[in-house]
């Protein structure tokens, strides 16, 4: 380095970001007040036919907790965990938040970026999985949103933050919840507890196109069924237990002649409680907070189901704003502005790219136009 090169002690230092000048979260969305929930059902559910009346029915899970979703809370609490992390990090790049289905939505996000002199932002999504719903529809919503607020001029170029689900903090994570709700256990035998790994239900057709167009397809089923597997060999080790975990499924919904992926979790329990299971542990591994699918489906209607057959219900804590898992979503957005330098970043078992492959994923209804792929 010649002295013409050379940093001055006040020289700012690059940012381990760069080239991104701000963080985007992106969420599901979710009510906040009662007069909320429908609107927010149909914005969900817009394209696909269903009349009201089943939405009403649904909305019921909603005003069954004053009309207010938690998701929102939870993504205000990941952010400021995030926040912190980064800050810990001297890292001072700002994270927006934007939704697909409620306020505040993506075009906010890009346009309050955008206001605020960023030009090129990386985005991470609350989903972990891989299938339409949890990746190329995001990445859809993005396309939607960028085009939208290039109308008004607002331009910004966008990365994303690759699916999650296989990645070394998120296991952790996973890992350190589910052992800390087994202890409560000690003393139960093996025989007579079930260890139920939880996820949203999918159509089957869905899952047979997960993952790269030219892959083998069911992904979503495939990196599940790998985190089953692999805490279930953590807890057992840890523990000195011999349980077997399984893959059960919640939130089934779309007509009853559609198949989507099974057992659902209720049905599991009883045919558990029937072969003289004693105990019954849901781990929402599909989930990354305690939002309506798990404070409904599990904390409430799978413990109806468990006082019904006698069972103790034990439902593990999803990650959160756990600090193993933030620290890896920091991690993550550090590795991927490290490959938009062109440098290499650490490779694990299971690792998503960044960029989708052509086909990933695809929109079985209609094709439409999607950012963060190569397609």
């Amino acid at each position: 380095m010649t002295p013409d090169a050379a940093p001055t002690p006040d020289e700012p230092q690059p940012s381990p970001l760069e080239p991104y000048d701000a963080v985007i979260l992106l969420g599901f969305g979710g009510p906040e007040a009662p007069d909320e929930v429908m609107p927010f059902l149909r914005r969900v559910t817009a394209g696909r036919g269903i009349p009201d009346e089943r939405l009403e029915a649904v909305g019921e899970h909603y005003h069954h907790f004053g009309g207010r979703s938690p998701i929102n809370d939870q993504n205000r609490a990941l952010i400021a965990a995030l926040r912190a992390e980064l800050d810990a990090r001297d890292i001072s790049t700002p994270i927006v938040w934007g939704n697909r289905n409620s306020e505040p939505f993506i075009d906010d996000a890009l346009r309050e970026s955008h206001a605020a002199g960023h030009r090129r932002v990386v985005a991470l999504t609350t989903s972990a999985y891989s299938c339409y719903s949890s990746c190329r529809q995001y990445r859809e919503n993005l396309a939607d949103a960028a085009a939208t607020v290039a109308e008004d001029g607002v331009e910004l170029q966008i990365d994303k933050v690759s699916q999650y689900a296989r990645r070394p903090g998120f296991a952790a994570a996973n890992a350190g919840e589910l052992v800390r709700s087994l202890r409560t256990l000690d003393g139960a035998p093996d025989a007579e507890i079930a260890l139920l790994f939880v996820t949203h239900s999918i159509p089957d057709a869905m899952d047979d196109t997960s993952g790269p167009g030219d892959g083998e397809g069911n992904l979503y089923q495939r990196q599940h069924l790998a985190l089953a597997w692999q805490l279930t060999e953590e807890v057992n080790r840890v523990l000195g237990r011999d349980l077997t975990g399984e893959l059960v499924f919640c939130s089934r919904s779309g007509p009853p002649t559609q198949p989507w992926l099974e057992p659902d979790v209720n049905d599991r329990m009883r045919e558990l409680a029937a072969a003289g299971v004693r105990t019954v542990v849901t781990a929402p591994i599909g989930f990354v907070s305690d939002h309506m699918e798990v404070v409904y489906d599990l904390d409430t209607e799978a413990q109806e189901t468990a006082d019904e057959l006698g069972l103790t219900h034990v439902r593990v804590p999803t990650v959160g704003t756990d600090s193993v898992f933030v620290r890896d979503l920091v991690d993550a957005l550090l590795e991927r502005a490290a490959e938009a330098r062109g440098e290499d970043v650490p490779q694990f078992e299971g690792r998503m790219p960044s960029v989708c492959a052509p086909g990933c994923c695809p929109n079985l209804r209609q094709a439409r136009p999607a950012l963060c792929g190569s397609d």
